[in-house]
């Protein structure tokens, strides 16, 4: 983990710096204490996105479960996704 980042750039102020097996143990480190969601930047931006897929995705684990709230998705009456999962109550009108 190198601090030093923020001196040289805009952005973040850490970046974790190795070959791709000590970036990944890092990565499952953090994801082991519960963190479940990365941002990642490197330059040049789509580069560097290929780099890290070919050489550090593969080094991280993939048997881990993906947290699901329900397997139901809300819906409104037009059948459009609704986001969250409280359904407000039909009402009747009272006229």
């Amino acid at each position: 983990l190198w601090a030093g980042v923020g001196l040289v750039r805009g952005g973040a102020g850490t970046a974790l710096v190795g070959d791709p097996a000590t970036i990944a143990q890092r990565i499952d480190e953090y994801r082991r204490l519960g963190i479940d969601t990365f941002i990642l930047s490197g330059y040049p931006h789509l580069e560097e996105a290929y780099r890290f897929g070919e050489l550090v995705l593969p080094h991280l684990p993939t048997d881990h479960l993906v947290k699901v709230a329900g397997s139901s998705v809300n819906t409104g009456p037009f059948g459009e996704t609704i986001a969250g999962d409280h359904r407000p109550k039909s009402l009747a009108s009272a006229s």
